[in-house]
């Protein structure tokens, strides 16, 4: 008994309609620098573009990431600490 031979694709060069298939994958980055900017503008096309990119868990975690850079990023530009920032960001009073 011989053992099955298949055929074999030179390497780098997927089928056809794999090569047709093939979505473009975002990061979880990506899709969140997206959704919020999408947020700003108000743009609900985008935001659901977006969203539909990675998980609900993964958009929240890239959202949440981009905050607290944003706010660093504020504070430290301002010379202020990131709790005062982010307090005046959503019109708190002072802690």
């Amino acid at each position: 008994m011989g053992r099955k031979k298949t055929a074999e694709l030179p390497e780098g060069n997927p089928p056809t309609g794999a090569r047709q298939e093939r979505k473009r994958t975002y990061n979880l980055f990506e899709a969140a620098a997206v959704y919020v900017s999408a947020c700003a503008e108000d743009n609900q096309e985008q935001i659901d573009e977006a969203a539909a990119w990675v998980s609900p868990e993964a958009l929240s975690f890239g959202v949440n990431e981009l905050a607290c850079r944003a706010v660093i990023a504020l504070a430290r530009e301002r010379d202020e600490s990131p709790q005062a920032v982010a307090r005046t960001l959503l019109g708190l009073p002072a802690a």
